[in-house]
């Protein structure tokens, strides 16, 4: 495995690649790397000839009162992981490279980013489109993996590739959950035991109101009702920041159930902050 810190030598090695008629497949993380980042590697090792995995905590992303400086940092534990996976190349740049003292140029989705997550995190998916953008530029993959946890983000992604016309095809591959369906996330370390337990009320909402709404149980109304008193139930729970029930393909929320209706959930367990979200096809 090569572990490369220099946007221009990544670009160069890329090159090199493309020259080669190798296809690359690119799995953007932040670090902390976990079952869930492992579940995109080996997909996209099944479909690329060399697999590149970034490490990098950007700073774009990160609101002023967000956890940045506390985000976890594993990164002897990543290397060593990516190298058991098969992992081709570990690009860890860091963030004067990225991000020179003149940079300006910043890439906003309209329409998207604003919502679910979005109004809570202002600015958020700006940081997440720009550093997706400028990695995209630097590695030239063939294909792109991301996770449905961060469906939001998917979207956004998704139409920054379209709106800018990259030669990316994006993939989002399945939740990956523990046993108690809690959604793995690097955030789940913060919790401590009683909200590591408390947490998984979010899984066992969703999954509640998925099965009504497909018996046919439930209208609309009554189940997001009803998300929310479950949610609400949970004592640990200190914000619900939304939870309802949204188009996939606008994140509008919606009044009449559609073929496909995406049910998520953000919410406060203490100060740290949880999202979950699941899609009900009918």
């Amino acid at each position: 495995m090569k572990i490369i810190r220099s946007p221009e030598i990544m670009h160069e090695v890329s090159k090199i690649h493309l020259f080669e008629g190798t296809t690359i497949g690119f799995v953007p993380t932040m670090g902390a790397l976990h079952e869930g980042h492992m579940s995109l590697v080996r997909k996209a090792k099944s479909e690329n000839g060399v697999t590149v995995v970034s490490i990098f905590v950007n700073p774009a992303q990160f609101g002023p009162s967000e956890d940045f400086d506390k985000y976890p940092r594993t990164i002897e534990a990543d290397i060593e992981r990516s190298q058991r996976e098969g992992v081709d190349i570990l690009f860890i740049p860091d963030a004067k490279s990225i991000y020179s003292d003149t940079f300006a140029t910043y890439v906003n989705v309209a329409g998207l980013s604003d919502k679910l997550c979005g109004a809570f995190r202002r600015g958020h998916f700006t940081g997440v489109a720009t550093i997706i953008c400028k990695f995209f530029n630097i590695l030239m993959p063939a294909r792109a993996y991301f996770g449905q946890k961060d469906f939001q983000q998917g979207m956004i992604i998704s139409r920054l590739i379209k709106d800018l016309n990259i030669n990316v095809k994006l993939t989002v591959c399945p939740t990956v959950r523990e046993k108690d369906g809690l959604a793995i996330s690097s955030r789940n370390s913060y919790l401590n035991a009683q909200q590591r337990r408390a947490a998984t009320v979010l899984y066992r909402t969703l999954l509640s109101i998925s099965q009504a709404i497909k018996a046919g149980d439930s209208n609309l109304i009554v189940a997001k009702k009803e998300m929310n008193n479950m949610l609400k139930a949970e004592p640990l729970i200190s914000e619900i920041q939304y939870a309802g029930i949204y188009s996939p393909d606008t994140l509008d929320e919606i009044f009449e159930l559609e073929k496909e209706n995406l049910l998520a959930t953000s919410v406060r367990i203490g100060d740290i902050r949880l999202i979950d979200n699941m899609i009900v096809t009918l």
